[in-house]
């Protein structure tokens, strides 16, 4: 449907490379506009206003000063104004969306013109939710439920992007990857939660919790709510041999904390309404997750893009992926058993191993 707008005869008039480069700098530049998503949407800042600024004396950045790639080498990556150091996060984010773009024309500009930018669309999303999920256990939605109706949209308008040359055919892909998902990733979450929901802290004799407004004190750690309760279902509970609140005490109760109500023995109330509350127990049951909402949403988009084939082969290559970062950060003690892992990196990751080449893998595996 798109290929009238740009003819294949009119691109390959221009020496090849030459798009290369075009493919580099503009990678680059969307690059720079995904470090401030990067930085505001978890945030949930406005990624238009106030323009670039420093983060340390919000020294509006001129645009001379916001070359991506060369200003950051040519400032040593600290402010121009007050000299604070800038990350290298923004550098790095600036080169890998480069060499992403790049990639794309060079694995599929020989197709057409419009697959490559696609693809560098897709993975630019990828890339963003990749660095904001290790930074903040996140996933925003306008990534996820954003990037599922791109990529419908993106299967009307280009039937190639699933080998197809049918517009139905097309968006039937489409529809099966986001079905398939959001639905597996789901299953798996529900199948997750009712298997390992729930750990069990065993305390010692005698121990004092201490609930306050923000967080559960346990004797050997500080554990935030917003670590504990991902969904208004989420709930710790215990068995107390004490339990005090400002104005009154119990004794021998079950307690119920979920983010809405606070339940002792036969008693509710608002946990809001409780600034401090302490408990002596030997043991208390914490609600875990094994991945998010997020990660549900995630999936679809990436089935959205390319199907539900790509859909089964990011899940079962990041599980790889995942479970092998997760054990050397074990082993090399930077990580603890129960300690939270973002999902959602390796399921980019495996995305855009799909997308470079994962049919192949597959056939390749399977020829073996």
């Amino acid at each position: 449907m798109l290929s009238a707008t740009f003819d294949s005869q009119i691109w390959a008039a221009v020496p090849y490379h030459f798009w290369s480069v075009v493919f580099f700098v503009f990678g680059s530049i969307v690059g720079s506009f995904l470090n401030v998503c990067i930085h505001r949407m978890p945030l949930e800042q406005s990624i238009v206003s106030p323009p670039s600024h420093c983060p340390h004396c919000k020294y509006s950045i001129p645009w001379y000063l916001n070359i991506p790639l060369v200003t950051w080498l040519y400032l040593g990556g600290k402010c121009r104004n007050c000299g604070a150091p800038i990350s290298i996060r923004y550098f790095l984010v600036e080169l890998l969306t480069g060499v992403t773009f790049l990639s794309c024309w060079l694995t599929f500009g020989s197709q057409s013109a419009w697959l490559p930018l696609v693809y560098a669309l897709f993975l630019a999303g990828l890339i963003t939710a990749t660095f904001i999920d290790f930074e903040h256990f996140i996933i925003p939605d306008e990534i996820t439920v954003g990037g599922t109706v791109a990529g419908f949209v993106c299967s009307f308008l280009l039937p190639s992007l699933h080998s197809e040359t049918l517009v139905s055919s097309s968006l039937r892909q489409s529809a099966f990857g986001i079905a398939a998902g959001a639905g597996i990733i789901y299953g798996i979450l529900r199948l997750g939660k009712l298997l390992f929901g729930r750990q069990t802290v065993t305390l010692p004799a005698e121990a004092r919790i201490i609930f306050t407004e923000s967080a559960v004190h346990l004797p050997q750690e500080e554990i935030p709510y917003e670590d504990i309760f991902y969904r208004q279902s989420d709930a710790i509970t215990l068995h107390a041999r004490t339990v005090e609140l400002v104005d009154r005490c119990y004794q021998d109760v079950p307690v119920r904390l979920t983010p809405r109500t606070l339940r002792i023995g036969g008693e509710e109330l608002n946990p809001e309404d409780q600034p401090h509350m302490e408990a002596v127990c030997t043991d208390i049951v914490l609600p875990r997750e094994v991945m998010g909402l997020g990660d549900v949403k995630f999936m679809a988009a990436i089935g959205a893009f390319l199907g539900w084939k790509a859909v089964i082969f990011s899940l079962m290559f990041s599980s790889m992926i995942g479970s092998a970062v997760g054990v050397s950060l074990i082993v090399l003690g930077k990580r603890e058993w129960s300690s939270r892992l973002p999902y959602g990196p390796y399921i980019a990751l495996a995305a855009a191993i799909w997308v470079f080449g994962g049919k192949r893998l597959v056939e390749w595996w399977f020829g073996m």
